[in-house]
């Protein structure tokens, strides 16, 4: 099978002792659990042999797991060089922030309303981790992380007032798709939730775990 081929060339590759191994989508044909596995084995045989790596891949959590250091490309330029917990927790712009992190970040518009910021289309505040130098009304991007939200009592100032349109329970955790003032917002919160579309639902989050970005550039104004 393409998979067993797949495997043979990387045996092939690995007994020449190379001074440096070079991974194009190695995982790509094999499945789901296979891929798993190997990715286990992979990680497993680097730290052996202590052979440098450049690993290519478009899936993130392949690169979050395997690498020292990930280099998040776009059009042929890096956009940032770090190490997995450095692009997760500080995204130097929009594009990594939305790259990095499965599922997506959450991207809300808003302006600077008196150093917290008013999301469009609601009445919802949130507070700035840190100031960002913008003038009074400046638009920015809120970039809020699905695993980082929070179900919050009604009426709570910095709660996202949401109606809920899919629920995607996982056993673990359950995926909440919501709609927010005409945009869609994504939650992931802990355990078994009793929700149903339709149900109406508040979200916060704390204040060190949102990201604003500028509106024009979308470079990281504010980083946790």
């Amino acid at each position: 099978s393409g998979g067993q081929r797949q495997r043979v060339a990387m045996g092939r590759a690995i007994v020449r002792d190379p001074a440096v191994f070079l991974f194009d989508e190695p995982l790509s044909n094999l499945d789901a659990k296979l891929r798993v596995q190997m990715r286990a084995e992979i990680k497993a045989l680097h730290h052996k042999v202590r052979t440098t790596a450049i690993y290519v891949t478009h899936d993130q959590i392949e690169a979050m797991t395997l690498a020292d250091r990930i280099a998040v490309m776009n059009a042929g330029r890096i956009e940032q060089l770090g190490t997995p917990l450095d692009l997760y927790q500080r995204p130097v712009n929009r594009f990594v922030a939305g790259f990095i992190g499965s599922p997506a970040m959450n991207f809300l518009p808003g302006r600077i309303d008196g150093g917290r910021v008013r999301l469009d289309g609601s009445d919802a505040v949130l507070p700035l981790p840190a100031p960002t130098g913008l003038a009074e009304g400046a638009p920015v991007e809120v970039g809020l992380r699905p695993e980082h939200l929070r179900p919050v009592a009604a009426g709570v100032a910095e709660g996202l007032a949401a109606s809920v349109l899919q629920i995607e329970p996982t056993g673990s955790q359950t995926h909440v798709l919501a709609d927010f003032g005409g945009r869609r917002l994504v939650a992931v919160l802990e355990g078994m939730v009793p929700l149903a579309p339709g149900e109406a639902i508040a979200l916060g989050i704390d204040p060190g775990n949102i990201h604003i970005f500028a509106d024009d550039s979308g470079a990281a104004l504010c980083r946790p």
